[in-house]
């Protein structure tokens, strides 16, 4: 096998990866000049120069194209939970590591616009929230699975609560302050009144 040919499925999930970010970002201006409920999916390909059936090989339903790739997102924490110092304790590594992609995800000022079509659209929060429940569900079992961790599955999952109620309380009050509050100080300051005032106890995993 040439390296052309190694290297043609790392060039196609790029082009891929590139189209998706495009179909997303032409939707979120079309639902924010439109309104999301009066554009359809037609409408997003059209624009992007596509059939509906194109589109949909993108993206599974009109409310993912809003989201983007909270999946692979969602991995890739993970992916770096268990990277992290085996020794490390439970709440700081989950919060350091949420932390840093919270920077890269809203690095961007549309972020603004994403949050308020997302809770102006009923639709939109609810797939929202069974996005996130999707994400905690694999943070937390990553949390668990680290190197000599010893959680058990409600404390891992408390945990994962505790950390996803304060990016969304921080999250708020940066959409309520028009994006012009600092939302990394918010997020350590929530951080901060969560954390756990005792070491998580090492109760051992259970099924």
């Amino acid at each position: 096998m040439s390296g052309d040919e190694e290297a043609a499925p790392g060039l196609r999930e790029r082009t891929r990866q590139a189209v998706r970010a495009e179909l997303a970002r032409l939707a979120l201006d079309l639902f924010t000049s439109r309104g999301y409920e009066e554009t359809t999916v037609e409408d997003v390909a059209r624009a992007a120069g596509m059939s509906k059936r194109s589109f949909f090989r993108y993206f599974p339903t009109k409310e993912d194209v809003v989201f983007g790739d909270l999946e692979l997102m969602a991995a890739r924490i993970a992916e770096e939970i268990a990277g992290r110092p085996a020794d490390e304790p439970p709440w700081p590594c989950l919060t350091a590591v949420l932390a840093d992609w919270q920077d890269r995800i809203h690095a961007d000022q549309r972020e603004l616009t994403g949050l308020r079509l997302i809770e102006s659209s009923p639709a939109l929060r609810a797939r929202l929230h069974q996005k996130r429940d999707e994400l905690r569900a694999l943070v937390a079992e990553a949390l668990r699975a680290r190197p000599g961790a010893r959680l058990d599955v409600f404390t891992a999952d408390l945990l994962t609560g505790a950390a996803a109620a304060a990016l969304d309380a921080a999250g708020r009050e940066w959409l309520r302050s028009e994006g012009r509050a600092d939302r990394a100080a918010l997020l350590t300051r929530a951080f901060a009144l969560l954390e756990p005032r005792d070491a998580v106890p090492d109760v051992g995993a259970t099924a």
